[in-house]
């Protein structure tokens, strides 16, 4: 079965604002974003892609917009099932404000129970991306063969919670994983199991360095704006 690069987004206005943007309209890259976009070709130079499949909002598409303009034959879809989680009420909150609420905890430590309130349960989240990989799993299969690589550009939370899927590990262990913005992760999908080949790859180690505010023990909602 084929390969699959999930792209997180490059940073938008949101991450930098310390907002929860979900499917508000119009988020877009910010100049790091917009910067991290248009490396990306470059990055994936090497790589044959098959098709490019984009969360409908703008971040992602502006995303791989250097990438189609780079290889004008490849064909671009985009697919609902991987847009962002809906937050519900917490959509264009402030993450210093969220952080408060009894629900954050629930989020953190056991996500598999949590659902926001007037959007949809993380483990629903999970379940639609999840169903969504494997119809493109087979439909790349089937139109370009078994080795083909195609790539996703996604939200932190979605691709979180496919590489969980992709380990076998529980919804409730998903936070332990990190994306950064415009990071590659490659799983490779077989008739058994998938293996996970690279995991938030941003070709730098620019995050590991020590920051001057430490960051927090929690996880992002949503994923943090990565290296400053």
């Amino acid at each position: 079965m084929p390969t699959l690069l999930l792209v997180r987004h490059g940073r938008s206005t949101a991450n930098t604002e310390g907002l929860l943007a979900g499917w508000t309209p119009g988020v877009h890259l910010d100049d790091r974003g917009t910067a991290q976009a248009a490396a990306l070709p470059g990055r994936l130079a090497p790589l044959p892609l098959a098709e490019v499949v984009t969360s409908p909002l703008d971040r992602c598409r502006e995303t791989v917009g250097p990438l189609l303009q780079a290889r004008p034959g490849l064909t671009h879809h985009t697919d609902e099932r991987i847009g962002e989680c809906h937050y519900g009420d917490w959509t264009g909150r402030k993450l210093a404000e969220l952080k408060d609420e009894p629900l954050m905890e629930v989020v953190q430590a056991h996500p598999s129970a949590a659902a926001f309130p007037g959007g949809e349960s993380m483990r629903a989240m999970q379940t639609r991306a999840a169903e969504a990989v494997r119809e493109w799993n087979a439909r790349v299969e089937r139109d370009h063969g078994p080795d083909a690589v195609y790539l996703m550009c996604s939200h932190g939370d979605i691709i979180k919670s496919l590489v969980a899927d992709a380990l076998g590990l529980h919804l409730d262990l998903f936070q332990r994983i990190s994306v950064e913005p415009c990071s590659v992760t490659a799983i490779r999908y077989t008739r058994l199991r998938p293996f996970l080949l690279r995991l938030g790859d941003t070709g730098d180690f620019a995050s590991l360095a020590p920051r001057e505010e430490p960051p927090a023990g929690d996880a992002t909602v949503g994923g943090d704006a990565g290296a400053p």
